[in-house]
């Protein structure tokens, strides 16, 4: 195998004559899925298809596209073909991300268990260790014994 060979094509593909950049042609799918979603847009083609009609229902003699509207039904049919594989495109695209984002997420979660359960065990051995040690009261009494076992041996 050449080192200069695409292996992100099979080898048996022929190659096509077009060339795009996915990338690009993605972030584009995603602004066209961006506009199409919003209620500007739907207003927008609303006001654009009631001028339509009105248009076509009021000048009879400057109608281009006559009462069952053909001609809208077309471009409607391919707006309809056009928008929704860009919207899937850029669906899909955001579902790559989303994914990526909570495996990156889960990653940390597992961290963050990690180090909780790690300092607890700290905290833990802590607790362990200063239970073996000696208070200033344990050790006021242990003097204040041994000072009355130094005065009594004194006294005899």
């Amino acid at each position: 195998m050449k080192r200069s060979e695409d292996l992100g094509r099979p080898r048996n593909q022929p190659k096509i004559g077009v060339q795009y950049n996915r990338s690009a042609f993605g972030q584009f799918a995603e602004n066209v899925a961006r506009v199409m979603g919003t209620a500007r847009f739907l207003v927008i083609q609303s006001v654009l298809v009631l001028i339509w009609v009105g248009l076509n229902i009021a000048f009879i003699s400057f109608q281009w596209d006559k009462y069952p509207f053909i001609l809208l039904n077309l471009m409607f049919s391919i707006q309809a073909a056009y928008a929704a594989p860009l919207i899937l495109l850029a669906h899909n695209r955001q579902e790559s991300r989303d994914r990526e984002q909570a495996q990156v997420d889960r990653n940390v979660a597992t961290r963050t268990q990690n180090d909780a359960e790690f300092l607890a065990r700290e905290i833990a051995s802590v607790q362990l260790a200063l239970a073996s040690v000696v208070t200033a009261e344990e050790l006021r009494e242990q003097i204040d014994r041994l000072s009355e076992q130094i005065a009594k041996i004194n006294k005899n």
